[in-house]
């Protein structure tokens, strides 16, 4: 019974994991990565549209993407939607493609990254432990209720801090994996 409640939390947080891994890979590191314009969102005949949905996003460069729209008259949107985002890149289109130098990163700016990157992952283990304590309180109420056992509850509890404690150490790894990203010059 309690198993259950157990591999619920744990798949909770994966998808916590999965979340911040997607955040943190929009954050710019001075190498050009697809991944930064995934948040953009186009005007495609009124409709809101990922950028990615509506031309081929590549990198050509370690520090160039190019972005081929499918159609001709989508450039004027799509550089409108890049200069409004958050991402601090100029585009350059010659009227078929369109251009971003990702700009190297200085000491400050990488430093301010790192803050973001400690920021959300602080944010992820705080969701996790708040995904335990919700499981925690299942737990407790079926041993109320008496559907398990002072034994089960333990067990439970053991069990259900090892997979929060793995979860955290994983979290702990992505956030470190990014911030050395993040200061390689």
């Amino acid at each position: 019974m309690y198993k259950e409640t157990i591999k619920t939390a744990g798949s909770k947080m994966d998808k916590t994991i999965a979340v911040i891994q997607k955040d943190l890979n929009t954050l710019r590191a001075g190498r050009a990565n697809p991944q930064i314009l995934d948040r953009i969102t186009v005007d495609y005949y009124g409709t809101p549209t990922a950028l990615n949905q509506v031309g081929n996003i590549s990198s050509p460069e370690p520090r160039m993407l190019v972005i081929a729209p499918w159609e001709a008259k989508m450039i004027g949107p799509i550089e409108k939607a890049i200069l409004k985002s958050d991402i601090g890149i100029n585009p350059s289109n010659d009227g078929k493609v369109i251009r971003l130098l990702v700009p190297e990163l200085n000491e400050e700016r990488r430093k301010e990254l790192c803050k973001q990157v400690k920021k959300q992952i602080e944010e992820g283990k705080v969701a996790i432990r708040a995904i335990r304590r919700d499981a925690m309180e299942a737990i407790k109420k079926m041993k109320k209720d008496s559907v398990i056992t002072e034994d089960d509850q333990k067990a439970a509890e053991t069990e259900l801090q090892k997979v929060t404690d793995a979860h955290i150490k994983e979290i702990d790894r992505i956030g470190a994996d990014k911030e050395k990203e993040i200061m390689s010059v």
